[in-house]
This record gives C-alpha cells, structure tokens and sequence, in this order.
C-alpha cells in the first residue's frame, strides 16, 4: 500500500457547495536551460462542512474519486485569508 499524496495550495474558488479549488505551486528546473520554472496545478477538494474560503491556504489529501473530477479531500487550513481593509471616503462638500 502507498501513501496518498499531500499539497498545500491556496483556495482560488469556493463557490461550489462542499467543493473548492486549490491552486498548486511547484517549481522545476527547465531541463535545456536550467532556469527555475513556476508551474501550478488546480485541483478540485472536497469540502464536507465549507470551512474553506478564497485566499485560505490549505493541506489537501488524495483520496479515492468522489465525483467525475474530485480527487482530493481537504484536511486542514493551515492560515485563514485576511479580510481586505475597507475605508470610507470623505465626501467633500
């Protein structure tokens, strides 16, 4: 028996019910020129109780298929996203 896979990825999408999309950065080394190379992967992660929210960074797990594209499942959020500041604007008379 393997071990599943673990990724930490920020949450791009939470719109769907009990799903999120997580985003994946991994870096490689371009093999002609040797240039370090950002590639991202989006996966789709099983939510159960929509803890997760956009800008979250997450650990996810695979597991077995759980839909036609759901192949991971989420185990924790390791930072909350930080609401963005809002200030009002001074209407001059």
């Amino acid at each position: 028996m393997g071990k599943r896979k673990e990724f930490i990825g920020e949450v791009v999408s939470d719109k769907m019910n009990k799903t999120i999309v997580v985003r994946i950065k991994r870096m490689s080394k371009d093999p002609k020129y040797g240039r370090i190379i950002r590639r991202f992967n989006k996966f789709k992660v099983h939510d159960e109780s929509n803890r997760a929210k956009t800008g979250d960074v997450v650990r996810i797990q695979e597991t077995r298929p759980l839909s036609k594209e759901k192949r991971f499942r989420l185990l924790s959020i390791m930072k909350k996203a930080e609401a963005p500041k809002f200030e009002a604007k001074e209407e001059f008379k």
